[in-house]
């Protein structure tokens, strides 16, 4: 009997011992989540009539002496891409399709330094940090070898960021003191052809080459009056789509005739 209780008081004592244990984890998780603040702001934009583009600034607190990544993307999707080539060894004709899955429409990285100076490969890889990461991200088919992969995914990017969306800077991110806590702040240009949609903004607390906090905010985009509108109904009743678009071509150039009708008129 008294080895009995022995046994039970040992046993109550280690599981005493172990959910301290686990009190203090909880909470020095919970100081650590705390340490890295992010906010979006403008975080609603709204595509009307006169659309053309918005801004978006990313501001919080980091713990001092610590780099700072900003990461803007969209949900990874399925892109395809006319591949061109010469044909006969004369012509650029369309020679195939190239399909890129995994893919973000969007992606946008600033960073304080240099990714690769305040980064290893491994964590630049681990949360497809930069372009070398995200290309071992993507998937693009067909490709036959390494080489043409590669050289696809170069193409694939020349084009986004010709359409700004894809962008990569360094130095842009401000930071400055603020009591025991480092703030840091940016201002990007959202670009209009970014469409509607919901994307997410990832900052990251960098020391030592490795990814030490995260903190995420969310961006969404949408249509509003007439666009949202329009976008409907040529998703849903392309018919009357059709035909109110032909309706408004044909004011469009019956207006533009009248007003140099009369313009030849005065001379």
């Amino acid at each position: 009997m008294i080895k009995l209780r022995k046994i039970i008081l040992t046993i109550f004592s280690l599981l005493t011992l172990f959910g301290i244990f686990l009190l203090g984890l909880l909470i020095f998780t919970a100081n650590a989540s705390a340490d890295l603040t992010v906010k979006s702001n403008h975080d609603h934009i709204k595509i009307d009539f006169f659309y053309h583009g918005s801004t978006v600034s990313v501001k919080g607190e980091a713990d001092p002496g610590t780099d700072l990544v900003i990461k803007i993307t969209s949900p990874d999707g399925h892109e395809v891409l006319k591949q061109k080539g010469k044909v006969g060894g004369l012509l650029w004709m369309n020679t195939g399709t190239l399909n890129f899955e995994n893919t973000p429409n969007l992606y946008s990285v600033h960073s304080t330094k240099k990714i690769d100076d305040i980064l290893s490969a491994e964590e630049m890889e681990k949360y497809v940090i930069g372009y070398p990461a995200l290309s071992r991200h993507v998937e693009i088919t067909p490709s036959s070898n390494e080489a043409e992969r590669s050289k696809w995914f170069n193409e694939f990017v020349k084009y986004k960021v010709s359409s700004n969306l894809y962008t990569s800077s360094y130095g842009r991110i401000t930071t400055s003191e603020q009591g025991d806590k480092q703030a840091y702040y940016i201002l990007t240009a959202w670009p209009f052809q970014a469409p509607p949609g919901d994307y997410l903004v990832t900052v990251y607390a960098v020391k030592d080459k490795k990814v030490i906090e995260q903190a995420q905010s969310n961006v969404n985009v949408e249509q509003i009056g007439i666009i949202k509108a329009l976008a409907g109904m040529a998703k849903n009743n392309a018919a009357w789509y059709g035909i109110i678009s032909i309706i408004a071509a044909l004011a469009a150039g019956f207006g533009v005739s009248l007003v140099f009708g009369k313009g030849g008129g005065a001379h």
